[in-house]
């Protein structure tokens, strides 16, 4: 599949949106800012880590997936 969604550049939209910066969401998700950073370069993440990241921003990043599938189906 062809531009599919970044989760970690999704992830670095939002944050901006809000305001907020990576080492709040570290610091959310209790770990270094470090493995914050790698966290956000991955093009991919586990889901029990987007969860908490989704909830942590509420934001729901499940649903930029949804619609990237139904866009792809639909073409």
């Amino acid at each position: 599949m062809t531009n599919e969604p970044h989760i970690g550049h999704l992830i670095k939209e939002e944050l901006r949106n809000q305001g907020r910066t990576i080492t709040w969401l570290a610091k959310q998700l209790e770990c270094s800012r470090q493995n914050a950073y790698k966290i956000l370069n991955r093009n991919w993440i586990y889901t029990d880590m987007l969860l908490r990241i989704s909830n942590i921003l509420d934001h729901d990043f499940f649903k930029c997936f949804s619609d990237y599938i139904k866009d792809v189906k639909s073409n």
